[in-house]
């Protein structure tokens, strides 16, 4: 770009030059100089990673200020914001470190944030430049006050699973074991939760008897059959009230027939 810009400059300043110069003859007259006009550049902004994460902060915490402004609650991300701007500055301001951590505790109260913000806000750490150098804060509970404590059962609250808290065994389903023989030249997978009286056409088995039924294999499994190979799977109800056997299935196997 600068290259471009400084070969239109030379070219205007011949130009020009050529035309206060020159005679119509083209030849140089006596007594006049031929000057190049020249632009004047400006240098451009180059911040570093830490300058434009500083504007980035500084960016949330100005929308956080307006919606306070207004009397809306702050989420956690806005709160965060605050707090660590307030911190930035009072550090840019020359401030110590027991300073930096009251501007950063004093940034929002615990009413101007959103149910559930303080458990979720539990810890912000921030590097901030100070007189000696690069520090580490780091707040804990920079929502909170000594005098209120977190309560046991909030937001994030770890809970400790009792007898009773765990999943209720479910109840035993019907199964069945069904002999199939693969007609494919092509190996032929199927999953585990498919119904199994869908299946590719070409493997042959008692289809009436899968009716609502998958194979007994853990989710995401599947069983693999290759060309000509014979096999007994072990198959499983589907759970809930719907008839996974009831329903038409003509189009499926219409297109097992294509070679589905």
């Amino acid at each position: 770009c600068r290259l471009r810009h400084r070969r239109r400059a030379l070219l205007v300043g011949r130009q020009a030059g050529a035309g206060r110069g020159r005679s119509s003859s083209g030849r140089l007259k006596a007594g006049h100089d031929v000057r190049v006009s020249s632009y004047r550049y400006d240098a451009a902004m180059r911040l570093t990673p830490w300058e434009e994460e500083r504007l980035l902060i500084f960016t949330a915490a100005e929308l956080a200020r307006r919606h306070r402004a207004v009397g809306l609650e702050l989420n956690a991300p806005e709160a965060m914001a605050l707090i660590c701007d307030a911190m930035l500055e009072a550090a840019r301001a020359g401030a110590g470190y027991a300073d930096v951590e009251a501007a950063g505790r004093a940034a929002v109260a615990q009413g101007d944030v959103m149910p559930g913000v303080r458990e979720l806000v539990d810890e912000v750490r921030l590097e901030v430049l100070m007189e000696e150098g690069t520090r580490l804060v780091v707040l804990v509970d920079p929502l909170g006050s000594r005098d209120r404590p977190l309560e046991a059962g909030g937001p994030g609250a770890v809970r400790p699973a009792g007898p009773s808290d765990g999943p209720a065994n479910p109840p035993a389903r019907q199964t069945l074991e069904l002999i199939v023989r693969s007609e494919s030249g092509r190996v032929i997978r199927v999953s585990s939760h498919y119904p199994f009286h869908r299946v590719n056409t070409r493997l042959s088995f008692d289809r009436q008897a899968a009716a609502g039924y998958r194979l007994d294999v853990p989710a995401g499994a599947s069983e693999r059959w290759a060309p000509g190979e014979t096999r007994a799977v072990r198959l499983v109800r589907f759970g809930g009230e719907d008839d996974q056997g009831g329903q038409d299935d003509r189009a499926h196997d219409n297109a097992g027939e294509r070679g589905a």
